[in-house]
């Protein structure tokens, strides 16, 4: 998903991608535990996803208290 996309969304819809991502990164970390992971690199794009959205939500309730 790119940045765009991203801006794009709701701030509900993010919230749900990011416990989509949440999830996502458990069974990675999971898998990793486990010596079954196979692409360490998703681990990654994980985690900056999430540092993303999380970017994201805080630059939307700066913009409304602002507001």
């Amino acid at each position: 998903m790119t940045l765009e996309e991203m801006r794009s969304k709701t701030r509900d819809e993010l919230l749900e991608e990011l416990v989509s991502l949440r999830r996502e990164q458990f069974n990675l970390r999971m898998q990793r535990a486990t010596q079954q992971l196979s692409q360490n690199h998703q681990f990654r794009q994980v985690r900056r996803d999430i540092a993303r959205i999380n970017t994201i939500l805080s630059e939307q309730s700066k913009v409304e208290k602002d507001a």
